[in-house]
């Protein structure tokens, strides 16, 4: 609670705060959560709330996240956007401290309305309103069977995520259960939100979009599949075989996409569906690898969007027919770019190799078939990420019209999103080897 209502206090004095002082105050807050025990089974614990080893990565996430958001304000002037950011902070931290499931489904629904307050209000092009209802039904048509669920358990159950509940076997109630998580990771064939919310959506709305709330559902998929074992496990075989169709589908999509943010959006599904189908094969090996892709991905494609949004300030277009040649200008952020596709394409000694590499062994042993489906994916990953390197930093240089400059504070962010993943990278080798 004590961490709760530091971070809920800065609402107070967002108006009298400046970039640095609001900055200060968030890494203070970090090194009071990174005092927390979490080693314990629940540690914090009040009636509805705390936090245990999976909710504390993902809150740790949140706010390195909230951080670099912090840094990239284009609009700090504007405090009801530093507002609005901040509401949506503190609900996806609530929904990461929620030890209730009614609790965690209400702060689940409630961070819609600050994400579409900033596409609505803060987008870019007009077709923003059409990304906003994209957005919108979509969490709405996909978290009614999951309210419904929820009263199916409050009749003859109880809320609380450290039970264990052996429900009726039914794909109806299985189905209620993974929809909205599936819809929010997202899931191949109900995805389209996904590129259309990224593309219209201010810097900070991507970053949020890509760093946390692509998080979510595969939060509550681990949150849930060990309350519900025998409902997972029986007709999980269904969304795996769609998922891994829609890998690659997804992946090879990518490479006709002109358009930066399109493209990054897509590998994110991409990389989800890989997620989904580690979570769901109900193997250690493949459990672990899908946290460690959360983890590592959210950095990884929070970067990717801050390196796309300062291309676009640099020429105004998103377009690779436009962005080309640009090793030429800056050859500094053409290295970042390398890195950050390096990462993305899962070479090692990054983190994302180890991730896909245990979710591929475990897809082996669920099903032996997965292994020419996995190859294809793996190949076209590989593909659309060189694509989106070579594509915007070699080539001729021809935007001559005039351009922006970089600034310290970008090259800062950017450095940031690598020195965090480099971390995770030596903590989880270290602790593995």
């Amino acid at each position: 609670m004590m961490i709760l209502f530091y971070f809920l206090s800065l609402i107070l004095f967002f108006k009298f705060l400046s970039l640095y002082s609001i900055q200060f105050i968030m890494i203070l807050g970090l090194f009071i959560f990174l005092k927390v025990n979490f080693f314990n089974f629940y540690c914090s614990v009040s009636y509805f709330l705390g936090f245990d080893f999976y909710s504390f990565w993902m809150m740790l996430l949140l706010i390195f996240i909230m951080m670099f958001v912090f840094m990239s304000f284009d609009m700090f002037n504007e405090s009801l956007f530093l507002i609005i950011g901040f509401f949506l902070f503190l609900s996806l931290f609530l929904v990461f401290y929620s030890l209730n499931i009614l609790l965690m489904y209400f702060f689940f629904e409630f961070s819609l309305i600050p994400m579409i307050l900033m596409i609505f209000g803060w987008g870019y092009q007009p077709e923003r309103l059409i990304s906003g209802f994209y957005l919108f039904f979509y969490t709405l048509f996909s978290s009614l069977p999951l309210l419904i669920f929820i009263f199916y358990l409050s009749l003859n159950y109880s809320f609380f995520f450290d039970l264990n509940f052996n429900l009726y076997i039914s794909m109806y109630l299985n189905f209620c259960l993974i929809f909205s998580f599936l819809v929010k990771f997202p899931m191949f064939m109900f995805h389209f939100w996904l590129p259309s919310a990224h593309v219209q959506a201010p810097l900070v709305g991507s970053m949020f979009l890509a760093g946390i709330l692509l998080k979510i559902g595969g939060y509550g998929i681990i949150r849930f599949m060990f309350m519900f074992e025998d409902l997972f496990i029986y007709y999980n075989y269904v969304w795996y075989s769609i998922v891994i169709y829609g890998c690659f589908l997804v992946s090879y999509i990518c490479l006709i996409q002109s358009d930066m943010k399109f493209m990054i959006a897509y590998s994110s599904v991409s990389h989800m569906g890989m997620c989904i189908m580690g979570l769901i094969t109900f193997m250690k090996l493949g459990f672990l690898g899908s946290f460690l892709m959360l983890i590592c991905h959210g950095f990884c494609s929070s970067g990717l969007f801050f390196l796309a949004n300062l291309y676009y300030k640099l020429t105004n277009s998103r377009s690779f027919y436009i962005n080309k040649g640009m090793m030429n200008f800056s050859p500094n952020l053409s290295l970042f770019w390398f890195i950050f596709c390096f990462i993305n394409m899962s070479c090692p000694p990054s983190v994302n190799f180890l991730s896909e590499y245990l979710i591929m062994s475990s897809m082996v042993s669920y099903c032996y078939v997965s292994i020419i489906y996995m190859f294809l994916i793996f190949f076209f990953v590989s593909c659309f990420n060189f694509y989106l390197f070579s594509y915007l930093n070699h080539g001729d240089y021809y935007f001559i019209y005039g351009i922006n400059m970089v600034f310290v504070i970008d090259y800062f962010i950017i450095f940031f999103h690598l020195f965090y993943l480099f971390m995770l990278n030596f903590y989880y080798f270290l602790v593995l080897f």
